[in-house]
């Protein structure tokens, strides 16, 4: 088991970790941490490192066949303010999967990165 003052870190698998890096690091305020492309890199944020697996990596190559295309899971990312982030991301280029959904616990939008991979950005509910 990890210690608390160790990063939990989420596997991505990617078509291209050129492409995933640039778009975690350029657009969603991820640091590089190690990059060994084209096979690997992972990118931190906070507490998360984030894996970026290309098809050439022990962690793309050890998912089975039939798993090949993006799940339906997704890492969650807090921001301060939603509307303010998604019309940066639009003014970027980039388009999201979903419009943005409020709830009772706050406001998210769905944002894919280059490989298809969801990434929530959540603005809290105020308290």
């Amino acid at each position: 088991m990890t210690t608390p003052d160790e990063l939990a870190s989420v596997r991505y698998i990617v078509d291209d970790v050129a492409a995933a890096v640039h778009f975690y690091t350029t657009h969603l305020g991820f640091t590089l941490h190690t990059h060994s492309a084209p096979a690997f890199a992972d990118v931190v944020r906070g507490p998360l490192r984030l894996l970026l697996s290309g098809p050439a990596s022990s962690g793309a190559r050890a998912t089975p066949d039939d798993a090949t295309a993006p799940g339906r899971n997704r890492i969650h990312l807090l921001v301060h303010d939603l509307d303010t982030e998604v019309g940066q991301l639009r003014a970027a280029g980039l388009s999201f999967r979903s419009d943005v959904i409020t709830g009772p616990g706050g406001r998210q939008i769905l944002l894919s990165d280059p490989a298809g991979n969801l990434i929530e950005l959540f603005e809290p509910a105020p308290r």
